[in-house]
């Protein structure tokens, strides 16, 4: 059986990668900073923790053979954590941005995310932990995030790059290829050091 830690559980991606987890026979950890609002199930171990402060992940990185990791931080911060999970597991899937994936318009213009991403990619290479980097395209629940009042109220919903041509991901589908890489063997890669 995995035993997996999910960062960034109560979001809307890691919460999906939670419950497609447990009916898929593994043992899940979510971290939160905040373990009295996550509500998970009870099968759920809901542990406290913060990868801005690597102290506070021993707990939640115990006897975890593979993290979904969410890198939402800043790159500054990433070092010391990365170090931290990178030697307590044996497998980290990584949720990034198709930064490295020509011709995606909004990742290959300079911005904070891509840069970022791209530096805990390194940050993972280099750890010799087998890895695997999901970079989805747009998500499909920012359109509803983003665009639901907009739509309500009958406007016209404008994006910057209109030529762009994207396929939106839907979280469920993000979180079933997290699942796969995160259970079964042979979707890692580990970087040569």
């Amino acid at each position: 059986m995995t035993r997996v830690l999910v960062t960034g559980a109560t979001g809307q991606i890691g919460r999906e990668v939670v419950d497609q987890l447990r009916p898929a026979g593994c043992t899940v950890r979510a971290l939160t900073r905040n373990p009295e609002g996550a509500r998970f199930p009870t099968d759920v171990e809901v542990v406290p923790g913060d990868l801005a402060a690597p102290d506070t992940l021993d707990r939640a990185l115990e006897a975890v053979d593979a993290i979904f990791l969410v890198w939402l931080g800043s790159l500054d911060a990433a070092p010391p954590a990365i170090a931290r999970v990178a030697g307590r597991v044996s497998r980290i899937v990584l949720l990034t941005s198709p930064h490295r994936t020509p011709p995606h318009p909004f990742f290959q213009q300079p911005n904070g995310l891509r840069i970022i991403h791209a530096g805990v990619e390194e940050l993972i290479l280099q750890s010799g932990v087998p890895w695997t980097f999901l970079r989805p395209g747009p998500f499909a629940l920012n359109a509803r995030n983003w665009w639901v009042s907009q739509i309500a109220k009958g406007n016209v919903v404008r994006w910057f790059h209109a030529d762009a041509e994207t396929a939106p991901v839907h979280e469920r589908d993000i979180a079933a290829v997290a699942v796969r890489a995160l259970r079964d063997r042979g979707h890692e890669v580990k970087s040569m050091c």
